[in-house]
């Protein structure tokens, strides 16, 4: 079947979905086979129409670009194996509600439109998939029972991001690497799907999401634990379903580091305990940049805003310090990064990313984070991983009226707030670490290069840039 032929359905079904709702044309097909696709799927193994494809894309222009194209090379790859169509999905597509990235709030609907599937999988926008492979892996497993598949990895060492779980035992749990993909049975998800339209999560917070989905799914031993399936991979190898590209893509020449205009908050307790660790490590690599302090201390230079300094939270300064960006008190530039003066930060990495990015559009960029998702809450860019805004984010910030109830409320998660209210999608890169690298898996670490981490809680931050984040061979500067 020709490619265009593929495409040209592929839009059709689209637009029929779109007149007349998600579930139509799955549930009518639900609906009139449903006892003959029981006994299908209890005793044939899975085709491609069994099967929903889940990318996980998001909602910036570059992004949902990537994720189209990945649906395009898998359609196209259906079509030259010649055994049926899967469903694919853009996440961001879905629903209108921005939280579907964390998977648990999208799976009632998931369930719901597409009730004839036996198999979900869930990949990255850089995760390329062997669809014979997958039909070959997915044969070894009845979609009646619960499976949870993908590639396995562990902690090493109890981490703060995943609030110390198994801290007498971190490898005994396993969780999926999400650049390998993962999948569950049809009869695991729905039952998934059911149970949190009554259950509550014991934590408001999304902050690791892979490993709490496999938490959530464990259920502390009532539920299935994840069964390593050694075709989810990474690095390409032989029979691999899957195999994962970059989170670092190339799109063209770095973006000029007069482009970024870098904020670094600090505080007079600081002065000499951190500031001196930003100059002896990311610093030499920044275009214009400005520390932000609770006094003004020329010997750094610190600036004060005139906020008193806070504790915790900081969002006073935080926004004293956009309002600073729009004005001439400083270099015009079409980015702002906001860091802590214990963020350890790549800004040559930095500045490859940004690349792919439109700086006129609305970008909210860095860690995402979630508080009450499941609750119609809303995502935050972590403060400690840095904070990435583009110009036009900043103004309508500005000019949308967000502000802080306190100087001391947390300035990443008002921001949060304030970007849900405004329909500015945070734009999430796990190359940003709200943590230190010993707080994550060293097997997921490695299909990274890393942007940032944050704290010097019991490391030598020298040392963690240079082995994590200062690149042997950096790219020519601009």
């Amino acid at each position: 079947m020709p490619y265009c032929n593929v495409a040209k359905r592929y839009r059709l079904v689209a637009l029929f979905l779109t007149l007349f709702g998600p579930t139509a044309g799955h549930q009518t097909r639900g609906h009139n086979h449903a006892a003959e696709h029981q006994q299908h799927i209890a005793h044939s193994p899975a085709g491609l129409e069994d099967v929903v494809l889940v990318i996980q894309s998001q909602r910036n222009s570059f992004h949902a670009q990537r994720g189209q194209q990945r649906r395009q090379e898998i359609l196209q790859q259906a079509a030259e194996l010649g055994q049926g169509f899967p469903f694919v999905i853009l996440l961001h597509e879905l629903s209108d509600y921005e939280g579907d990235w964390s998977i648990l709030p999208a799976l009632p609907l998931l369930s719901d439109s597409y009730r004839s599937a036996s198999w979900f999988l869930f990949i990255e926008e850089e995760t390329r998939v062997t669809l014979a492979a997958l039909l070959q892996v997915l044969s070894r497993y009845e979609a009646t029972k619960e499976w949870f598949l993908g590639k396995r990895i562990h902690d090493i060492e109890a981490s703060i991001i995943h609030h110390y779980a198994f801290s007498e035992d971190p490898s005994s749990f396993g969780y999926p690497d999400p650049a390998a993909g993962w999948a569950l049975s049809a009869a695991l998800l729905q039952r998934l799907a059911e149970r949190i339209q009554y259950e509550y999560l014991k934590s408001d917070f999304t902050i690791d999401l892979i490993h709490e989905i496999a938490l959530y799914i464990w259920e502390e031993g009532k539920g299935p634990k994840l069964t390593a399936a050694p075709e989810f991979c990474t690095e390409p190898r032989g029979n691999c379903l899957t195999t994962f590209t970059s989170y670092l893509p190339n799109c063209g020449p770095p973006v000029s580091k007069e482009h970024i205009f870098i904020a670094v908050k600090t505080c007079q307790k600081f002065h000499s305990e951190r500031v001196p660790v930003v100059k002896a490590t990311w610093e030499a690599d920044a275009g214009p940049l400005e520390y932000y302090s609770d006094v003004a201390d020329s010997s750094i230079p610190t600036v004060s805003l005139g906020v008193p300094n806070t504790e915790r939270g900081h969002c006073g300064k935080t926004f004293a310090i956009l309002k600073r960006f729009l004005s001439n008190a400083v270099p015009k530039a079409d980015w702002l990064l906001i860091v802590d003066d214990d963020t350890l930060i790549s800004l040559p990495r930095l500045r490859r990313l940004l690349r792919c990015y439109d700086p006129k559009e609305e970008v909210s960029l860095g860690e995402r984070y979630g508080y009450g998702l499941v609750q119609n809450g809303y995502s935050y860019t972590t403060g400690g991983g840095g904070m990435v805004l583009s110009r036009a984010a900043v103004s309508r910030i500005i000019s949308g009226g967000c502000s802080c109830y306190t100087d001391d409320a947390p300035d990443d998660m008002v921001l949060g707030m304030c970007l849900k209210t405004l329909s500015i999608p945070i734009t999430h890169s796990p190359l940003f670490h709200q943590a230190r690298p010993d707080d994550y898996s060293e097997m997921r670490l490695s299909s990274q290069q890393a942007i940032s981490f944050h704290k010097h809680w019991n490391v030598d931050p020298v040392a963690v840039y240079k082995h994590w984040l200062q690149d042997t061979h950096p790219h020519d500067e601009l």
